[in-house]
């Protein structure tokens, strides 16, 4: 299970991506200040990222069953993948 603080660390992530998207000057260094890590640090969480989103689409790893479609957490995972190929 995802502890609070790893929880708040990804959103402090994603949401730094989604402020300084691939045409910001200096994007990395104004995600590492950001989040408080390093410009590597946050390549790596990047890649690792994608790396993951391609395993996803890919179907080499199992998207979990929803009790029912269309619920949030259905509709929050499609939206982090569509966020994510716009990256």
């Amino acid at each position: 299970m995802t502890s609070n603080s790893t929880w708040r660390q990804n959103k402090l992530f994603e949401n730094a991506l989604a402020i300084y998207d691939k045409d910001t000057p200096d994007r990395w260094q104004n995600i590492a200040k950001a989040t408080g890590k390093t410009v590597e640090e946050v390549k790596r969480q990047y890649q690792l990222l994608v790396d993951d989103v391609e395993q996803i689409e890919s179907d080499k790893v199992p998207l979990p069953s929803y009790k029912t479609s269309g619920t949030k957490a259905s509709y929050q995972l499609e939206k982090r993948l569509k966020y994510l190929k716009m990256q």
